[in-house]
């Protein structure tokens, strides 16, 4: 069985959308979907983190919880709770985010990280790390940049970027690698691999993953910019006598 790709090309990743400041009792929040995945982010705190034996006393530290709904999944039915899987993306997710954040200013404390994905088709942890990204900005919180995320790969020697979950599943010789990049030192903060790939064949897909990155990159930002640029424009006509109980 010989892969073709169908609907779009090896470099072409599938939809984005991206939103923030969904969940108004969260500190941030963020929605992010690539294709058919979502994934949904709250934020909350810095708030002082108990039991008191886990607190740093010099910096705030960051918690993430990586979780897909019980019939999110496009193979089996996902089993409630925590899993293995989904304490190993979380851990990663925490690993991929922690370089662009400054926690120093708040000791003692933990900044909570939800991630709830009711719908996926592959790339569920990158779309995640996106989403975790834009909520942590939308709290407020100091960053240095915000974290891109995206599932590149191949199959039988065909370079892809963003697999969806026919292709990962494809009879055949496949390479599935998520990664994540702070966008304005090209530094990754993610690189995983399920699969087997051949070293020049690594660096080629990296590199062809690096304009869906920079796609990802302008929809967080835009998302951001959509928000913060309406709030000052409604303030500045209620001040004027113009718009009132906006």
């Amino acid at each position: 069985m010989v892969f073709k790709r169908e609907g779009r090309k090896n470099d072409e990743p599938r939809k984005i959308i991206a939103k923030v400041g969904i969940i108004p009792r969260a500190d941030g929040s963020a929605y992010f979907k690539i294709g058919n995945t979502e994934a949904y982010a709250a934020v909350y705190g810095p708030r002082t983190l108990f039991p008191r034996f886990k607190q740093d006393p010099t910096k705030g530290i960051l918690r993430c919880n990586y979780n897909m709904m019980p019939f999110s999944g496009m193979g089996n039915r996902v089993r409630p709770g925590a899993n293995r899987r989904a304490k190993e993306i979380s851990m990663v997710t925490e690993k991929a985010l922690l370089p662009v954040l400054d926690l120093v200013d708040y000791p003692n404390s933990v900044v909570d990280v939800f991630i709830e994905l009711p719908q996926t088709d592959a790339g569920s942890r990158c779309a995640g790390i996106c989403a975790a990204s834009m909520a942590l900005a939308d709290a407020g919180l100091v960053m240095k940049d915000l974290v891109c995320s995206v599932g590149v790969g191949h199959i039988d020697n065909t370079l892809l970027v963003d697999l969806d979950y026919d292709e990962e599943a494809f009879d055949g010789v496949v390479a599935d690698i998520p990664l994540a990049v702070i966008p304005r030192t090209g530094e990754y903060t993610l690189l995983q691999m399920d699969g087997i790939i051949g070293k020049e064949d690594l660096f080629k897909v990296m590199e062809l993953g690096k304009k869906t990155i920079g796609m990802i990159y302008e929809a967080q930002k835009n998302a951001l910019k959509e928000k913060y640029m309406i709030e000052p424009v409604i303030a500045k006509k209620t001040a004027q006598g113009g718009i009132k109980n906006e």
